[in-house]
């Protein structure tokens, strides 16, 4: 395999990633008045400073549950700006699993809280 196709490969894994769990579900969050969590961290953080840390990531799943989801995260966890000021955030999305929180997710957002502390800048979630 070309690193071109390797490349490749991991666009689309992004890509989906992207989705959640699926376009399904978003709209459903869409019908109840709701956004997903990253619509939401788009809209609290300075225009363009928003990037997901950690996208590809997987999840730590029995292999029965991992089939029936089709996202491979759950969650957002970035070093951002609100107002010019950094800030260190997480969400949960509830299109993927309800938002329930697993091990994998919990993990990151520990050692997003953790650096947050280390540098003296806020967390939110």
């Amino acid at each position: 395999m070309s690193i071109e196709e390797k490349i490749e490969i991991l666009r689309k894994k992004s890509e989906q990633a992207k989705q959640g769990g699926g376009l399904e579900r978003i709209e459903k969050q869409h019908k109840s008045g709701k956004l997903t969590a990253r619509e939401r961290l788009v809209l609290l953080l300075d225009p363009g400073s928003f990037e997901e840390l950690g996208r590809l990531s997987l999840l730590s799943l029995l292999p029965s549950v991992w089939k029936k989801i089709s996202s491979t995260g759950r969650g957002y966890h970035r070093v951002r700006l609100i107002d010019g000021r950094r800030v260190y955030v997480f969400a949960q999305d509830f299109t993927v699993m309800g938002g329930s929180l697993g091990e994998h997710h919990a993990n990151k957002i520990c050692a997003v809280m953790e650096r947050a502390v280390e540098v003296g800048s806020p967390s939110l979630g």
